[in-house]
């Protein structure tokens, strides 16, 4: 079920997104620049058409550091024309442009001490450009986001998030819940939501008990659902085919069970979404720290002037939910999942210690314009999705596709 709108009341500008990698820029904004000293280098790179990964991969065998050596503050998307910056120890910067490639150009290169991390950075600078709009679509857009500048954007995670068959979080929880034979069958997927015939065949194959079936009609490039069935047809159980994938991928799933979570709860709280109740934990924007609201009257003065908002849980073991009427939501979400806090202790280096997250996020800088299309340019902090902009402004879906596997 589809997101509520915040700005329900303005109509949309329709068009489409991302029609070329020009249409959709993205630029990071650090958290600090280099020193111009140290064993590092921070090499700023524009790329298009590539993720984050690929560039790492392509940096590492260009300099030839092995790419666990390799730093970066958060990850881009491909389909789009993006700048952001890599780490690369022991790097001589006027060998920099060595990089220099078909979708990669390198457009500064100096030392600093240490590597980047992800967080690394602010936020993130969008100049976004949407093709095919409604008339009047430039007024409209401008009252959307005069509404979203004062109020905030919902801070939703959103249907990227759920990989491409919108399924991960149903993967998550069920590898929480224990019931990995469901975990099984939604990581091959639903057919009626794979558009791809070879994979649509597994997948019948499959839901019909046909394991080794459906192995064999797989297509190679869904590598993670191959690794898994190859271990339940050679007779491993089906918690040991699913655990035996990377920790990564597997900490993907784990994290889109809690985003879910997340995006479920802030819908349930869209129409007071600038409001502090009795019980929040509030989040400040300066620092990032959270605390327990003991007088919602007088926080509230500060969440009109956007200095501290409400927050939702990302469960974890650790989670401490808030009291009173949140409370009572965080509390009813939950067991509507049929999950405990105690769930996502799943060791194995697979713990979800969780954190508050806000369920709002200011919107910088907002501007409009015609060319080519409306424009829209605005940035948002690290951690945060354009697309939470897009939707509300464009009141249509915002997401790829859904053909194969996302990024």
């Amino acid at each position: 079920m589809p997101e509520p709108f915040l700005t329900a009341d303005l109509p949309g500008t329709g068009g489409r997104i991302r029609e070329s990698a020009e249409d959709f820029c993205v630029e990071e904004i650090p958290l600090y620049v280099a020193s111009g000293s140290g064993e590092h280098t921070f090499v700023l790179i524009e790329k298009q058409n590539l993720t984050t990964h690929d560039l790492l991969r392509r940096a590492a065998d260009t300099y030839g550091v092995p790419e666990r050596e390799i730093g970066y503050a958060g990850l881009k998307d491909a389909r789009a024309t993006t700048r952001q910056t890599i780490s690369v120890p022991h790097l001589d910067p006027d060998t920099a442009d060595r990089l220099n490639s078909e979708g990669i150009r390198v457009l500064a290169a100096n030392r600093h001490q240490n590597k980047l991390r992800p967080g690394h950075l602010v936020g993130n600078r969008f100049r976004i450009r949407i093709r095919g709009c409604e008339a009047g679509s430039a007024a409209r857009a401008e009252a959307i986001c005069s509404v979203l500048h004062k109020r905030g954007v919902p801070n939703f995670f959103g249907s990227q998030r759920y990989g491409a068959l919108g399924n991960s979080h149903r993967i998550g929880t069920a590898i929480i819940r224990g019931d990995f034979d469901t975990a099984m069958t939604e990581l091959i997927g639903d057919p009626d939501r794979i558009d791809n015939e070879r994979w649509r065949e597994a997948a019948i194959r499959f839901r019909a008990g046909d394991a080794n079936g459906a192995l064999a009609v797989l297509p190679q490039h869904c590598r993670f659902e191959r690794q898994a069935l190859q271990a339940l047809t050679s007779g491993r159980s089906a918690r040991k085919s699913l655990l035996g994938l990377s920790r990564n991928i597997l900490r993907l799933y784990l994290s889109a069970c809690q985003s879910h979570l997340f995006d479920r709860l802030l819908t349930m709280r869209l129409a007071t979404l600038d409001t502090i109740w009795p019980g929040d934990f509030a989040y400040r924007h300066d620092n990032g720290s959270c605390f327990f609201v003991e007088d919602a009257a007088a926080e509230n003065e500060r969440a009109k002037n956007f200095t501290i908002s409400a927050t939702g849980p990302l469960y974890g073991f650790k989670s401490t939910l808030a009291r009173g009427q949140s409370g009572i939501l965080e509390e009813s979400l939950l067991a509507s999942e049929k999950l405990q806090l105690v769930d996502f202790k799943l060791g194995s280096g697979l713990d979800m210690p969780g954190e508050r997250r806000p369920l709002r996020i200011p919107l910088a800088d907002p501007t409009v314009a015609m060319n080519d299309g409306l424009v829209l340019s605005f940035a948002l902090p690290a951690g945060s999705y354009a697309t939470s902009v897009l939707r509300e402004v464009m009141k249509s879906p915002v997401a790829e596709k859904r053909s194969g596997r996302a990024d």
